[in-house]
């Protein structure tokens, strides 16, 4: 089953690897979703039971921790994800528009005032007992509801969880704080995931009912898993899964082409290039509209971004094309100042910004901003983030800005969650989730995460959208909510990008997992 791994070896093999990559042939054609090959993934293979898939991620060093509800790192989610049940995924093609995972369904009053989750029969933790409605309360409401994280604080911000109440054990009622009629899509994003009743201590050996067992963690260097033939729904066909955690993206590579990992997460665009012509490889980017929004976010309780007329001019400032042509060889996708493109909520029909400078550099004037001192703060927790900051200070620069960055090491960002929401100017990512529920878990009553928006307004607006039943009115409430957003918000989002994934041939079943940027490997396997 598992295998520990020798963390030196392997590094001193990637690194190999890396290498060879690097003195190669160099830059080849730009990758795409419609590349050889890349919208079929494990084409021409046929799936086996057994094996272990050793797949390889930006992790967040010494700060790695086995408490997903604390964790600052995407390597953090994607462990939890293989060790842990989920409440269920965003499916497009599901019927409530959502896949269960530990739960069957989610009945909704029709005053849209309480849910009421229903617990799959059967499913059980690795220590033989049957997961119940206390399991689920106590992930939701006292771990979860107390995360200092954005993505776990938004079942506190929708529903009365200190109200909430088991109906037997395969029964939870949640009220809700305020009428909403998304809340099935908020509960099953993915990353809402159950521990035993009781949990305070995450450690190794602790009872899960994810498809994999965790049998080595080490923070900063890897963990290893095998498979937990109880699983509920099906038993995973890999006999073992190791993650490593590798934060440079031609490390990542080196130890894909090299045979050391299976799977290499979100590539670096010029990574990614030098793999397009290897035939051992398949490159598997995410599609829309599963994109990341690579922002930055000024904040308005500081000077000079308590001033709209200095919002707006850096949103003038920032040269999008450029940027999509640059840091991604083509291929990303142009913002528009508003995260969730691709989602039916997305305020699509909002004018498209234009760059110009010349109206950036009177609106600074007027504001008497003109030669003010900026710093951002960003750092490598997703390819492409530091090269979009460099460009962006240079756009600063041309309208009279004197700016500069400040790179933190990989996984260090949002490490501290306070200080980094303090910060008067930082890079950030957005999760490809709508554009209501990005706002509420983000945005909405002066959230840390808002980096000092707090507009009422705005927010009952969002409210009303979230409770119509009618998705013309929800269409129309949210538009204008966004709208207030794209005029006065403090948020530059110039680019949303595609996870570039590669992966060996022969690997399958990885998107069929969903959350193609927090994979669970559920459903993966080796040919």
């Amino acid at each position: 089953m598992s295998r520990q791994f020798d963390r030196r070896a392997f590094l001193r093999r990637g690194a190999a690897g890396a290498a060879a990559l690097a003195v190669g042939p160099g830059l080849l054609a730009a990758c795409s979703t419609d590349a050889p090959g890349a919208d079929r993934e494990g084409a021409g293979s046929s799936p086996r039971s057994g094996g272990t898939l050793r797949a390889a991620f930006v992790g967040g060093g010494a700060s790695e921790t086995l408490d997903f509800f604390n964790g600052p790192s995407a390597l953090d989610l994607v462990r939890a994800r293989a060790w842990h049940g989920t409440l269920g995924n965003l499916d497009p093609e599901g019927p409530d528009g959502v896949r269960y995972g530990v739960l069957k369904g989610i009945d909704v009053s029709d005053d849209l005032s309480a849910y009421t989750l229903h617990v799959r029969p059967g499913v059980r933790f690795t220590d033989g007992s049957e997961l119940t409605s206390a399991d689920i309360l106590h992930s939701l409401s006292v771990l979860a509801g107390r995360s200092t994280l954005p993505v776990y604080r938004l079942a506190a911000a929708n529903f009365d969880l200190a109200s909430a109440k088991a109906d037997g054990d395969l029964k939870v009622v949640l009220p809700t704080l305020r009428p909403i009629a998304d809340g099935r899509m908020i509960l099953c994003q993915g990353n809402f995931l159950v521990v035993k009743d009781g949990t305070r201590a995450f450690r190794k050996g602790m009872p899960s009912c994810g498809p994999f067992r965790l049998t080595e963690f080490t923070a900063g260097q890897g963990s290893a898993f095998e498979r937990y033939d109880d699983h509920y729904g099906h038993v995973p066909l890999l006999d073992g899964l190791e993650l490593r955690s590798i934060a440079d993206s031609t490390a990542r590579a080196g130890a894909l082409t090299g045979g050391e990992v299976d799977f290499a997460h979100d590539l670096s665009p010029v990574t990614a290039r030098t793999l397009t012509d290897d035939a051992k490889v398949r490159l598997v980017p995410t599609g829309s509209p599963y994109l990341v929004g690579l922002s930055f976010q000024m904040n308005m309780a500081v000077e000079p971004f308590d001033d709209p007329r200095v919002r707006e001019a850096f949103k003038l400032a920032v040269d999008r094309e450029t940027m999509v042509k640059t840091v991604f060889y083509g291929n990303a996708e142009t913002g528009n100042d508003l995260p969730a493109m691709g989602f039916p909520d997305y305020a699509g029909s909002l004018p498209r910004r234009t760059h110009d400078p010349e109206r950036a550099r009177k609106l600074l004037k007027e504001a008497g901003a003109d030669g003010t001192e900026v710093r951002l703060t960003t750092g490598p927790e997703t390819p492409g983030m530091v090269e979009m900051a460099t460009l962006f200070v240079e756009d600063l620069k041309k309208v009279g800005v004197k700016a500069s960055v400040r790179e933190l090491p990989a996984g260090q960002l949002y490490a501290d969650f306070a200080a980094y929401a303090a910060l008067p100017l930082a890079g950030s990512y957005q999760m490809p989730i709508p554009a209501l529920s990005t706002y509420q878990m983000s945005t909405a009553g002066g959230s840390p995460s808002a980096f000092g928006w707090k507009d009422a307004e705005t927010d009952a607006l969002v409210a009303k959208a979230r409770a119509a039943s009618d998705p013309a009115e929800a269409k129309e409430l949210g538009t204008l909510a966004q709208r207030t957003r794209w005029e006065k918000g403090n948020q530059v989002l110039p680019v949303f990008k595609p996870n570039l994934n590669a992966q060996a041939e022969g690997v399958a079943g990885i998107r069929e997992d969903l959350f193609e940027q927090f994979p669970g490997f559920s459903q993966a396997s080796l040919a």
